[in-house]
């Protein structure tokens, strides 16, 4: 077991991005945070906070205008909430510039873009009672995320600019938690324009990726070593890493291919689409933080062929829910406008997952294939030509649903 778990963990810390090749100063951009870095890239950005109804304290950046779009008078002004998969953060859609990165991509097409920052990552580590290093900080799966973090996000977006709904984009994770959000809590589908489900992650029993497989066969005994000692915080970002990616993953080094490699056993193998000069930046910034819980819940989920709530265990659900067996979310309760983006070489979002929660949806209005069969899960962030596969995409379905 603890051979496999560590090397579950090296290849969750080693993920790579790749971007073409831009002017950006990558020693510098390795420590910067989101904010900073969109304005060094010259655009606004603002720092939010926002408290959720179980008291965490989350972070989050605002990008009101676009440099571009003002030029050009294209701003629609209309609020875009974006939020990030597992162990990612808001970094992710800044960290390989303009004319790259989505939120930049975003602003220019004229959208008020609010990146989100789900509990326990890097923006979103306080709380208004419980201390991040107490265990019991830690102590929520992905279902908390979608019930209170996201609601939070969505009414302050929503309060602060004066709009009644916005358009939603998540990418793996972040499309789980608006399917938690949109079918337990359903006042929240009139709040959303569109949907935009970048590699949807609803049922994972046909997920083959290496590390989530290996993780799933030991989920059983991590549960255990969460109570037991409290491992709450699952492969929190460091200095080490970030030194790590540096050394390791830096042009030059001969590790280079090894970090690159890793990255592959996660998501798919896709090197045209990958530029190793960027991996030192990604390290910078990821890992962001999850929870123990969070990669648990995955691994029920890929034992059970479920899409359901926590399993605590027979008689642990049974003083939860008061069965058994956790329950289903009822996938027939999302009413918003859902659109899925998948692709053929995703290891995370398998096409039969796809699938079956494309039946299940009662308001999607399509599934749209990444014409490169060898897109994977990741290069939804960091791939060369990700705006022309499918940011342009993304954004042409929200400018038919603007108001």
């Amino acid at each position: 077991m603890a051979a496999a778990l560590a090397t579950a963990t090296l290849a969750l810390s080693l993920l790579a991005a790749t971007v073409a090749a831009t002017p950006l100063d990558i020693n510098e951009d390795i420590r910067l945070d989101t904010g900073e870095l969109l304005v060094k890239y010259g655009y606004p950005a603002e720092r939010h906070y926002v408290t959720t109804g179980d008291g965490y304290v989350l972070g989050m950046f605002r990008v009101p205008s676009s440099p571009k779009a003002r030029a050009r008078g294209t701003a629609n002004g209309h609020p875009v909430l974006v939020m990030h998969g597992l162990m990612s953060s808001s970094a992710d859609w800044v960290i390989m510039g303009p004319d790259k990165g989505l939120a930049y991509i975003l602003a220019d097409a004229g959208f008020d873009v609010w990146l989100g920052n789900a509990r326990g990552t890097t923006y979103s580590r306080n709380h208004t009672s419980i201390n991040p290093d107490d265990n019991q900080f830690w102590q929520f799966s992905w279902h908390e995320i979608g019930y209170y973090d996201l609601p939070a996000m969505i009414d302050y977006i929503l309060e602060q600019t004066g709009h009644s709904d916005l358009f939603y984009i998540g990418h793996s994770q972040g499309t789980t938690v608006f399917y938690v959000m949109a079918s337990t809590r359903t006042d929240y589908n009139d709040k959303i324009r569109l949907m935009s489900s970048l590699a949807p992650i609803g049922y994972v029993s046909h997920m083959t990726s290496p590390v989530f497989q290996v993780l799933s066969l030991f989920i059983d005994e991590l549960s255990i070593l969460t109570q037991l000692i409290g491992l709450g915080e699952f492969l929190p970002s460091n200095e080490f890493i970030t030194m790590a990616g540096e050394i390791m993953c830096s042009d030059g080094a001969f590790t280079q291919d090894i970090c690159a490699n890793i990255m592959f056993l996660i998501g798919g193998f896709n090197e045209a689409e990958m530029n190793k000069t960027m991996i030192p930046v990604i390290m910078g910034h990821d890992p962001a933080g999850c929870s123990t819980k969070q990669l648990i819940h995955y691994g029920q989920e890929i034992q059970s062929g479920h899409f359901r709530q926590y399993d605590f265990g027979m008689l642990g659900n049974l003083q939860k829910y008061g069965s058994f067996w956790p329950p289903d979310y009822d996938i027939s309760k999302i009413t918003a406008k859902v659109a899925l983006h998948y692709s053929n070489n995703d290891w995370c979002a398998a096409l039969q997952d796809v699938d079956r929660l494309y039946k299940e949806l009662p308001n999607c209005i399509g599934r749209f294939l990444v014409s490169q069969d060898s897109f994977n899960h990741v290069d939804y962030m960091w791939a060369i030509h990700v705006k022309e596969l499918v940011y342009d995409k993304v954004i042409s379905l929200m400018n038919r649903y603007l108001p």
